[in-house]
């Protein structure tokens, strides 16, 4: 499988409770390579626009609101499978159904402070990593730059 970036943004209740070392050490562990990352506190169209996919859910103006209630850290991070993998390594979305070991599994309170959103197939990482960052902002690994024991 070829190398392939996803999103990965760390919600206000996971900031606020201090694990964004824990959660970027889960994906460093894995073996993935942090291609970009900010400490963010995006305006309310900006995550209407993110959420657009959910907007009609009765869920979405409580979702927008706490995930205006505080930064968030978003991220990309960069390997093989990323997306599928690093859905496993976030866990189920409601963390009641999430095994331990996984970050919602060992980190999250509820399915409405689940720590993580993390992009579920290629084309919505893509739209996600373009929206939420711009292209300078990414980082080219070459091969060059470090020799990965994992490659």
């Amino acid at each position: 499988m070829a190398d392939e970036q996803t999103f990965i943004a760390i919600k206000p209740d996971g900031v606020q409770r201090g694990l964004i070392g824990p959660i970027i050490s889960r994906f460093e562990n894995r073996g993935f390579k942090l291609v970009a990352m900010k400490l963010t506190s995006p305006t309310q169209e900006h995550l209407e626009k993110h959420y657009a996919d959910l907007a009609g859910k009765p869920f979405f103006k409580g979702l927008v609101a706490y995930m205006l209630s505080g930064p968030i850290c978003a991220m990309v991070w960069e390997g093989k499978d990323a997306v599928k993998t690093g859905r496993t390594i976030l866990g189920a979305t409601n963390p009641l159904a999430s095994a331990p070991g996984t970050i919602r599994g060992d980190y999250a309170l509820d399915v409405g402070r689940n720590v993580c959103h993390g992009s579920d197939s290629v084309e919505n990482a893509k739209k996600e990593i373009n929206l939420w960052f711009t292209a300078s902002e990414l980082l080219k690994w070459k091969h060059s730059q470090a020799n990965w024991v994992f490659e």
